[in-house]
C-alpha cells in the first residue's frame, strides 16, 4: 500500500509498466469534467472509474481485495478515510472471489485508517485489503484499475 500526494506521483511510475500511462492521464485530463462511471484508457488493461458518493461509517465499510487489478485511488473532493489490512491477515471472507467483478469482501476490521484528502492517493496492490469511501461528507474520486499483468 502506498499513500502519497499527487505532486509526488512520478516517484511511483517505475513500479509498474502502466503506472506512467495512468499518471499521464491524471496530468493531461480534466478529471473534474469526467462523468461518473467507467472510462476506458487501454481496454481491460487500464481504465478509470469516477465515483461520487456520500461517505459511510467505518462500520459500514467492508474490506475488499482484488486479484487482477491494482487500484490507484485519487481523491478529487472531500476526504476519504480508507481502511487497510494485509490480505494475509484477513480471515473472515464474506463471499468467494467474484472473478467477473474482480472483488472479494471481508468482515475483518481494518488494521489502520488513512485519511486521504483531495490531491492525495492510495495505491492498493492485490495483497492489500482496503475499505474505501469512509467520510462524514461527500466524496468525489477516481479509481484507476491497472492490470497486474500488463500485456
Amino acid at each position: 500500500m502506498i499513500f502519497s500526494m499527487l505532486d509526488s506521483s512520478s516517484r511511483y511510475a517505475a513500479l509498474h509498466p502502466l503506472f506512467p500511462r495512468a499518471f499521464a492521464y491524471i496530468r493531461d485530463t480534466d478529471l473534474n469534467a469526467l462523468t461518473p462511471g467507467v472510462h476506458q484508457i487501454i481496454d481491460k488493461q487500464l481504465f478509470v472509474i469516477v465515483e461520487e458518493a456520500n461517505g459511510r461509517t467505518r462500520a459500514e465499510a467492508k474490506l475488499e481485495a482484488h486479484r487482477k487489478y491494482i487500484d490507484i485511488q485519487l481523491v478529487l473532493e472531500g476526504v476519504d478515510e480508507m481502511g487497510w489490512k494485509a490480505l494475509v491477515d484477513c480471515h473472515q471472507p464474506m463471499d468467494e472471489h467474484n472473478a467477473e467483478r474482480d472483488i472479494r469482501f471481508f468482515a475483518d476490521e481494518a488494521a489502520t485508517w488513512i485519511s486521504t484528502p483531495a490531491d492525495h492517493f492510495c495505491i492498493f496492490f492485490p495483497e492489500d485489503a482496503h475499505a474505501p469511501l469512509v467520510s462524514n461528507g461527500p466524496i468525489r474520486k477516481v479509481i484507476f484499475k491497472v492490470a497486474v499483468v500488463a500485456v
